[in-house]
């Protein structure tokens, strides 16, 4: 018989999925919301209702704490380019557009089973947004098959995906004994197989050919950028095919300068020497990406000499305005980068490209500024009288190659570790593995402590939270039990029927 604890409870829960999917209400609210009244209600009726510790209990759930602490891991990926080789090594050359999908989503599903998907997706949007525009493969024909095969590569290990953690350690309450690490791998492997297989074969002929509203291309705004081939650059004796620089979206090479000889006609063959100075053009999204190529660095001392490390910048277009009080000198003169803590990386002016040294430039109203600068300079300069907009170029963070081997041998480390743990049976094995992974992540600066907190998306650690939450006042108002006897009555043929049942609701 249904109580009106049940009825309470089912309403709740109805109206949360229906608010998420036909109002389009955030998620994280519409969850909250529902977990807030039965909370209220369980104040009222402690009998049936749902207790503040057992309701607030998905907040201090390792598997919800797993996840979070996870996104910090793949921050730290992400900060120190550990995996930008996906794009020359394993992603490598298609043959068209099924090529293109097997190699984006066989390293995605590998990834995604010892990640959590939405930073793994997270991680390989832009690598391989910028690997279909070199090759001019249709980024929709990719992005989709990327989430599935991160679903799909999420099942074949006990940490891949958030679902079967937090499930694990539900287990581990109520038996004491939890999954091992791959022992979830005997089904997930073969799914993960067809499943990628299936998407390889279909969804070329399903999902349609677009192309983005906006490209790189389409912005006239162009800037004239140097960038030093480091003496220690794994670029050093490669060609400029074979470093990846010939087929650059939204920019090309426009010369090098070797020792003050000037190379104006740059072939595909040309062999790259140390400290190189190479002469690109291009907008400034390119520019971001010229800056996350390892082994390349802005041809400008004045970086060096900008206070606080590298890793805390970014990249900044600032418009000079009729105020800007060194109008009649040249950036040398007016000393800009001690007035304003900021080199100057390149200029645009008025649809033309100024090249020559930033140094000789005499700085007129209406130049825009490429700036490498701090977050401090956008605080100070965002309403000043000496530009008239100021504004930080996205996704812009200096990339950390130096660390990119520590990333990776922390990242493998992890894996053993979880691998190890759950295999001797011990409780809660990915949230240990991962705890030090995160700290060493911090310790070895592969992120910083803010960039760590930033990276967490509270969104996902709210729904989860939540979820387990109404899971609770599901179990505790006895709504569990009226619906699966309601089921066992609709459903009949023995437990096959009953699972496919509980998958489709």
């Amino acid at each position: 018989m249904a109580t009106f604890a049940i009825i309470l409870t089912l309403s709740v829960v109805v109206a949360a999925i229906v608010g998420i999917m036909y109002l389009r209400f955030p998620a994280d609210i519409s969850l909250l919301a529902g977990l807030t009244i039965l909370l209220i209600h369980g104040a009222f009726d402690p009998d049936h209702g749902l207790s503040v510790e057992r309701g607030l209990s998905g907040f201090s759930n390792p598997g919800v704490l797993t996840v979070a602490v996870l996104f910090v891991v793949a921050d730290g990926l992400q900060r120190t380019g550990a995996f930008a080789w996906l794009g020359m090594r394993l992603l490598g050359t298609p043959a068209g557009t099924v090529s293109a999908q097997l190699r984006t989503m066989i390293p995605a599903a590998a990834l995604s089973a010892f990640l959590n998907n939405t930073p793994v997706v997270a991680l390989m949007m832009p690598i391989i947004s910028d690997w279909s525009r070199k090759h001019r493969i249709s980024v929709s024909h990719l992005f989709l098959p990327l989430s599935y095969a991160t679903i799909l590569g999420g099942m074949c290990t006990l940490i891949g995906t958030s679902t079967t953690v937090v499930v694990n350690s539900k287990l581990e309450e109520k038996l004491g004994v939890g999954l091992s690490m791959f022992e979830l791998s005997w089904v997930g492997i073969p799914s993960a197989i067809l499943g990628i297989g299936f998407l390889a074969l279909f969804t070329r002929r399903i999902l349609p050919e677009r192309q983005p509203a906006f490209t790189a291309n389409d912005d006239p705004r162009e800037y004239t950028v140097e960038m030093e081939v480091d003496p220690s650059s794994p670029l050093v004796g490669k060609t400029i095919e074979e470093a990846g620089l010939r087929h650059l979206p939204g920019m090309y090479l426009m010369e090098i300068d070797r020792s003050g000889h000037v190379l104006a006609a740059v072939s595909s063959e040309t062999l790259l020497e140390a400290n190189d100075h190479l002469v690109f053009v291009g907008v400034v999204e390119s520019v971001v990406d010229l800056q996350k190529i390892p082994g390349l660095k802005p041809a400008t001392d004045q970086l060096f000499k900008l206070d606080g490390p590298r890793a805390q910048r970014c990249l900044i277009e600032a418009v000079v305005s009729s105020s800007y009080p060194f109008l009649k000198m040249t950036v040398r003169e007016s000393r800009f980068r001690a007035h304003y803590n900021a080199a100057i990386i390149a200029v645009h002016r008025n649809g033309e490209r100024l090249s020559g040294r930033i140094g000789d430039i005499t700085l007129l109203p209406g130049d825009t500024l490429l700036l490498e600068s701090t977050a401090a300079f956008l605080e100070q300069q965002r309403n000043s009288r000496h530009f008239y907009l100021v504004s930080e170029v996205q996704n812009s963070a200096p990339v950390q190659h130096e660390h990119a081997w520590i990333a990776r041998v922390i990242m493998l480390a992890f894996i053993v570790a979880a691998s190890v743990f759950a295999s001797m049976r011990i409780s809660n094995a990915a949230l240990l593995a991962s705890l030090p992974a995160a700290m060493l992540m911090i310790l070895f600066r592969c992120t910083r402590t803010a960039d760590a907190r930033r990276a967490i998306d509270w969104n996902v650690i709210l729904v989860m939270a939540a979820g387990l939450g109404l899971g609770e006042a599901m179990h505790a108002s006895r709504t569990d039990v009226f619906v699966t006897n309601a089921m066992s009555h609709l459903v009949s043929g023995g437990r096959y029927p009953m699972l496919i049942a509980i998958y489709t609701l």
